[in-house]
This record gives C-alpha cells, sequence and structure tokens, in this order.
C-alpha cells in the first residue's frame, strides 16, 4: 500500500542534509516505508541498511558505535549517492541521542539518516546531548480517505486544499469498520482485524509500555485507557478517570501523557481567544485508532478527528505553516466539534452528524460569526459523495464526509 510520505521523504533526502524522525502508532507502516527508501536508494549503487533495536544482531551493531556503522555502509568509498541508513525503535536505547549525534555529527555529509519508532521521539529522550538543528520531524498517521484516493500526492506550495475525489463505497465502508492501519484495511477481514487488534494492544501494553516506562500496574492502566475509549469526544475528568483505575488524579495524568507518547490516544483542547465565557482546560481525548471505538456517532467523530489531526500535522511538518486543532465549547454549552486554525487564526469549523437528516447545527453560525473563521461545515457520515469544492462555500453548510474528508491529507 503506497503512502504519501514515502515521496515526502524522498524528498527530504535529496534536498536536505538533517536526519529525518518518522514517528508512529505501531503497524501504521513505518517500517515499509523505511524498506521502501532503502530498496529505491539501492537502485542507484549506494550501499544502505535497515538496523532495528529490537534485533538482537542489529542491536550490537548499533553498540560498537558510529564508526562501525560507517565501515557497514562503505563510507570510506565513493558511492552515487549517499547511502541511507534506517535505525527502527532506536529510542529503546538509552544513549540513542548520543549515539545519533556522534554518527551525525562525523558523517554528515556523506551519509542520510533516518529514524523510526512507536513512540514520540520528542518525549522518550532517556537524556543525552541535545539533537537541535539536526534533525525533522514526520509522522505517519493510519490512512485516511484523501491518501487512499492520492497515495503519492506531495504537498506543494500551491492551495493546501485538494480537489474533492469519490472513494469507493466498500472502501468507505471498510475504513469506518476497520480503521486506517494498512493491514487490516487492506485485507477487510473480520477474523484477521480481531486478531491483529489483540495482538497490537498486547504488544502496546505488555511490551511498550514495560520497555519505556516504570508503569508496574498495567491492568489498572489498560482500565484507564478502556474508560478514555467510553469517553471519546466528552470533556474531560481525570476525577473521574483516577476513579475507574483506582490511582490518583497525578498518576491519571501522568499514565494518559504515556498512552499519548506511545501514540495511543491524542488530545483537544478548547480554543478561547475571542469566546466570551469558553472553556480553558478540560480537553477531549481521540484514539489514533477509531476503529476501536464501540459507540458509532463517537466513532464517527473519532474518524474526523483523526482526518483533520493528520491534515494540521502534514501541513506543519511541510512547513506551511503553523496549523492547530481545537474544539470550541463555551459555558453556556454551546459547542462545536472542531476548529482548524491556520497561523494561530481561525479557518473553518466542523461539526460530526451521523445522519444527513439532521438539522443544520445554529451554533455552527454562531462560533463562525464569534471567531470569524472562513467556513463551517456540519460534516454527514451517511451523505453520498458530491463533486464539488466543500471550501468554495463560506457560510454554514451540510456536507458529506466523503467528499470533505477527500480533500485533506
Amino acid at each position: 500500500m503506497d503512502r504519501h510520505l514515502t515521496a515526502k521523504l524522498q524528498a527530504h533526502f535529496s534536498n536536505q542534509r538533517q536526519m529525518a524522525f518518522l514517528s508512529g502508532p505501531r503497524q501504521v507502516g513505518k517500517t515499509t516505508i523505511a524498506r521502501q527508501l532503502i530498496a529505491q536508494r539501492s537502485i542507484n549503487g549506494s550501499t544502505n541498511t535497515y538496523l532495528n533495536w529490537d534485533n538482537q544482531s542489529h542491536r550490537e551493531s548499533i553498540l560498537k558505535g558510529p564508526e562501525h556503522i560507517a565501515g557497514m555502509l562503505g563510507l570510506q568509498t565513493l558511492q552515487t549517492t549517499a547511502p541511507l541508513c534506517a535505525f527502527d525503535e532506536l529510542h529503546k536505547y538509552r544513549r540513542w541521542r548520543d549515539f545519533l549525534k556522534g554518527l551525525f555529527d562525523t558523517y554528515e555529509n556523506e551519509l542520510r539518516i533516518l529514524v523510526t519508532g512507536s513512540a514520540r521521539l520528542d518525549v522518550f529522550k532517556r537524556g543525552g546531548d541535545s539533537l537541535m538543528g539536526r534533525y525533522f520531524s514526520y509522522t505517519l498517521h493510519p490512512m485516511s480517505v484523501a491518501e487512499i484516493n492520492r497515495p503519492a500526492m506531495v504537498i506543494s506550495d500551491g492551495s493546501p486544499i485538494s480537489p474533492p475525489t469519490e472513494i469507493d463505497a466498500d472502501t468507505w465502508l471498510a475504513l469506518n469498520r476497520f480503521g486506517g492501519f494498512p493491514e487490516p484495511l487492506s485485507k477487510g477481514n473480520q477474523a484477521f482485524y480481531n486478531r491483529w487488534r489483540r495482538l497490537r494492544t498486547q504488544q502496546l501494553f505488555r511490551e511498550d509500555i514495560r520497555d519505556l516506562t516504570r508503569v508496574q500496574d498495567i491492568a489498572q492502566l489498560e482500565q484507564l485507557a478502556q474508560t478514555i475509549l467510553a469517553q471519546v469526544g466528552q470533556l474531560t475528568s481525570y476525577t473521574k478517570l483516577a476513579n475507574s483505575a483506582r490511582v490518583s488524579v497525578d498518576t491519571a495524568r501522568r499514565w494518559i501523557a504515556i498512552l499519548e507518547a506511545l501514540y495511543w490516544c491524542f488530545s483537544i483542547r478548547p480554543w478561547h481567544k475571542n469566546i466570551a465565557r469558553s472553556l480553558r482546560k478540560e480537553p477531549k481525548y481521540y484514539a489514533w485508532d477509531f476503529s476501536i471505538v464501540d459507540d458509532i456517532g463517537a466513532r464517527a467523530e473519532n474518524l474526523v478527528a483523526s482526518a483533520l489531526l493528520k491534515f494540521t500535522h502534514a501541513l506543519s511538518e511541510a512547513g506551511r505553516g503553523d496549523y492547530g486543532l481545537y474544539f470550541l465549547r463555551d459555558k453556556d454549552k454551546r459547542e462545536v466539534d472542531f476548529l482548524v486554525t491556520e497561523n494561530a487564526e481561525p479557518w473553518f469549523l466542523v461539526e460530526v452528524k451521523t445522519s444527513g437528516k439532521t438539522k443544520l447545527s445554529p451554533t455552527l453560525e454562531y462560533f463562525q460569526n464569534t471567531t470569524g473563521a472562513r467556513h463551517a461545515f456540519q460534516i454527514a457520515m451517511d451523505l453520498p459523495y458530491v463533486e464539488r469544492d466543500c471550501f468554495s462555500v463560506r457560510g454554514p453548510i451540510v456536507v458529506p464526509a466523503r467528499t470533505l474528508l477527500s480533500q485533506l491529507v
């Protein structure tokens, strides 16, 4: 399955000296991209390698230090293009930052470096020297409507919004049912999905958390995670979450931060600029894998949240500007599910509904007038695709999810 970040990383290594840090959830396709990049560069005659910290022999090579890696790649011999070395799960090595700093500073002009990991590499620093100025970060998200339709797309300097394209009806249903992770989505098989989901959960809670944190009460952490799933899209009460896991509020907050760092969930915070009586503190949480959300309405909201987060990450990481994702709610309980911002200014509002028969929410117009957002959309998950640019309309309007989401990334 082709991914849009493959072309982006190819361009990175052709034009940038910095290392590329590629992070994202387990099973989202990071290793596949790394191997594709190595295969493509090997065609040009360079010596490239993939090293996984979880592989014992690979680990021994890494522990021998930068000079050993240089010897493996033949850096003392003239090559057509600079070799690529991909390191997977290197953040599990306590001195990974020192290792990369030494390798990069010594062989900056002779080598290209890709670092992938299933945890946020800016969180699990594990001490060591700063890598400031030596890398650019990229986030690999699950598949979305836009990427399914245009896997080879590259974000250009033109409009950040793409023309609408229609997703196949069966693929749309599969995306809603199995989520956007490549393997279960491409197979479309319920039995495989059930086994894949169970194994992925076990690996996260029994392996990643064990390897990267000091949490010992795994069963209680899993209970906390299940409570978050049951409250997807709702205002967060840390007290209720703590009570569900029978831990303190501080412990609950710390555990949620771990789940975020390991790409199990993400948070969206309220936008309060120019909003009278707005909420300022309580975030909402969503799952990176929206397929594990059981409630149909909450899953639909999570699917859209995931697509919007992917959109804002892609634009920001492409250097297009500073893009953010928020929600709107005031103390009078008026609420809109999502607000996308561009350079700290409201851009467009999104309210999610499962049915196109639902009346247009009056809070969309209220918050569009209050924030000055250029567009206000009420997404309907069940409406058929319409061949029209949603962003050609400024006022509040009901749009098919299949149309709007196809215009993102």
